[in-house]
């Protein structure tokens, strides 16, 4: 996946290089937006970059309710107010911050946590919320397109 981020990176650098800083600022907020809402649709439907299905919850033992409403995992972390967007003309940044992000970490990696002050720790499984898909870096490279022509 890197290679094809550096591919593209190397490809659009000498695209942009003629462009003047106010529409490659322009350029970049419209690829940001885009980008942090495939985030946000990825999210939502619980599905790494490359496609597959994210960890299930594991069971839990609480007494269970015929017909209860069963939550999504991350229904709050994928809103605006969690997941944060930065563009100016050279870089986009899209990522979480504070608390958030350290769960966010947690999640992405597949690190060991405390769910609660005085529990045990607990090996949560990778779920990657953040990355670029093959459709998202198909996605920058008609934006920049469309831009230009």
């Amino acid at each position: 996946m890197s290679a094809n981020l550096q591919a593209l990176e190397d490809w659009a650098g000498a695209l942009l290089v003629k462009l003047g800083p106010s529409e490659r600022r322009r350029l970049t907020q419209t690829i940001a937006r885009d980008l942090r809402r495939s985030q946000q649709q990825r999210i939502a439907s619980q599905r790494n970059p490359d496609g597959s299905a994210y960890t299930p919850r594991k069971p839990r033992k609480l007494r269970s309710k015929a017909g209860r409403i069963r939550r999504k995992m991350f229904t709050k972390l994928r809103t605006a107010r969690h997941l944060k967007l930065q563009s100016t003309a050279e870089r986009i940044a899209i990522g979480f911050l504070g608390r958030t992000a350290r769960l966010a970490r947690i999640h992405q990696y597949g690190l060991r946590d405390r769910p609660g002050r005085r529990a045990a720790e607990v090996q949560y499984s990778q779920r990657e919320l953040l990355g670029f898909s093959e459709g998202d870096l198909q996605r920058i490279r008609d934006q920049l397109l469309a831009h230009l022509a």
